[in-house]
């Protein structure tokens, strides 16, 4: 007879069972007893300093390890918490929202409710358009059905879920007895339809002379790099990632070219891609980003598109294939081949300071690619603390993590928090610039309060740079922080300001020994100092903006 519990005890245990350690969040009147159970719980609670900071966490916790959980009280928590978690859908992060609510009993009472907005349905609502299941928890007897079919929609789909927790259920009584069959119906795949779209696949992969493989993030979503290296190696086809798929495969790979991104990144790279006579699609967003600002170059006729969704091959389309069988059925379907060692990424140049001269966004990244090993996890915010990493060479799978499709700022620091409480092994290097820091930077309480320790570079320009190469104004500038000094606020950490190549590599120095708090360098930049990537960005926008002169 199993033994009766709580619909509150039920999904703690649910979330324990599927592996979280940590649940990213803050407590409010209406979530407090859930965070109770919280504390009793295997899982640690890890407060942040905001709700959007606890969501940023969660996501970046999700991309490392595959599974995350926010949880906060109503509307006042669940919105601030919204954009994050919109983020993590568009790039197909698999992140659990977990939020309290209005008793049902009280409502009846107090129509007029602190924190409620509209009626007591908005926030579910609102949700319902950014996560790909959502439940309240207002029926005690389906209360454990809902919360496994919720869950299990986020680990299959690898995107938010979001579950609504009324405070006068979380010790409600709930049927105890939930199987897996009883779960949310699915699609099945069907054999045939794979075996189809591999034969039609294989076969055109077979007559190419110059064929390319494009890499992208559902690769490391749905965990497949193991089986994308075995492709790469068997048929020794060289293999591009997308920005939001960088480090899909480690960077050092002798098959491996570099980002693909159209006109907007490495000619060489272009060329392989746009050159080639069939291009094997894995797992890609066709983002504006990812292809360039739609500078990319591509004959549908040549291509091969595999996702998560479906399959296309040049105009034929294969529904409910799993993007994982697919892979190594047509692994299995190809001959084996040696496959050549090709660069199409510049060699990377031994870094030599040059003391007195100033830093530049470039040597920045020259120095950086020199830093890292696999003990690091690159951290990137938007602009150029993105575009200049591009160039960074990852030594790791899944090493490398940023907003690339969504371009939210603020997602790097908090970021790290998420990313070490997955791996603590793992040293975070974060790149972030001094707009989106101070979005978020005060989330450096949060990693004192732990005792984490990344090191994090504020590319401090006095400004938003992507804003700057698409149209000039005065609104793009911004008050110019101490930024270094942040260890003073939270009693932690070193602190430095840098402005030329040799204080840089003193500041790194001093960071690379200083292990037991965070590091954060404030690195000054000339105003229109910026990379070659982030220039052809912004012209590209600027003109699709209709704002170019």
């Amino acid at each position: 007879m199993p033994r009766s519990r709580s619909v509150g005890q039920f999904l703690v245990e649910h979330l324990e069972q599927t592996g979280l350690g940590h649940v990213f969040g803050i407590p409010g009147d209406y979530v407090l007893g859930f965070y109770d159970l919280l504390v009793d719980s295997r899982m640690e609670i890890i407060g942040t300093c905001t709700e959007i900071g606890a969501g940023y966490a969660a996501d970046a916790y999700a991309r490392v390890s595959g599974l995350g959980a926010v949880c906060v009280t109503y509307c006042v928590g669940g919105l601030n918490v919204l954009n994050a978690v919109a983020g993590a859908y568009a790039e197909k992060s698999p992140l659990i929202v977990i939020s309290g609510a209005p008793g049902l009993a009280e409502r009846h009472r107090s129509p007029l409710l602190h924190h409620q907005v509209r009626d007591f349905h908005t926030q579910f609502e609102i949700y319902e358009k950014v996560t790909c299941a959502a439940c309240v928890l207002d029926d005690p007897p389906t209360a454990a059905r809902r919360i496994v079919q919720v869950i299990e929609a986020c680990r299959r789909v690898k995107r938010p879920v979001y579950i609504e927790v009324p405070r006068d259920m979380v010790d409600e009584p709930c049927v105890p007895a939930v199987e897996a069959n009883e779960s949310m119906p699915r699609e099945t795949p069907d054999p045939a339809v794979r075996r189809e779209a591999v034969a039609e696949a294989s076969q055109m992969l077979r007559a190419a002379k110059r064929p390319v493989i494009v890499a992208g993030v559902e690769v490391h979503r749905f965990g497949l790099q193991e089986k994308l290296l075995r492709l790469v190696e068997r048929t020794g086809y060289p293999v591009v990632a997308t920005l939001l798929g960088k480090s899909v495969i480690r960077e050092n790979h002798p098959q491996y070219l570099g980002v693909y991104e159209g006109a907007m990144g490495h000619e060489q790279v272009r060329r392989a891609v746009e050159g080639a006579d069939c291009v094997l699609f894995l797992g890609a967003f066709m983002s504006d980003i990812n292809l360039g600002v739609y500078t990319a170059r591509l004959d549908p006729d040549r291509c091969i598109d595999a996702s998560s969704q479906r399959i296309s091959i040049r105009r034929h389309y294969y529904e409910h294939v799993e993007l994982g069988k697919f892979i190594e059925a047509l692994s299995r379907s190809l001959p084996a081949r040696r496959g050549k060692a090709r660069t199409a990424k510049a060699q990377a140049r031994s870094f030599k300071a040059r003391p007195n001269r100033p830093v530049t966004v470039r040597r920045l990244f020259d120095r950086m690619n020199e830093l890292l090993d696999e003990r690091t996890v690159v951290i990137c915010d938007i602009g150029d603390s993105l575009f200049g990493a591009i160039e960074l060479t990852m030594h790791r799978r899944t090493e490398f993590l940023s907003p690339a499709y969504y371009t939210s700022m603020g997602f790097a620091v908090p970021a790290a928090i998420g990313a070490q409480m997955a791996q603590p092994n793992l040293r975070p290097i974060v790149f972030v610039g001094d707009g989106a820091f101070q979005m978020t930077g005060h989330e450096l309480a949060c990693i004192a309060r732990y005792g984490l320790n990344p090191i994090i570079i504020v590319l401090n320009n006095k400004g938003y740079t992507t804003e700057r190469m698409i149209h000039e104004g005065p609104y793009n500038d911004i008050h110019d922080c101490a930024y270094h000094l942040w260890p003073q606020v939270v009693r932690k950490g070193w602190g430095c300001e840098v402005t030329t190549e040799g204080e840089l590599e003193e500041a790194l120095a001093t960071a690379l020994t200083h292990t037991n708090a965070f590091s954060i360098i404030n690195l000054h930049l000339d105003p229109s100092d910026h990379s070659k990537a982030l220039e052809r960005l912004g012209r590209r926008l600027s003109k699709r903006a209709g704002l170019a002169k």
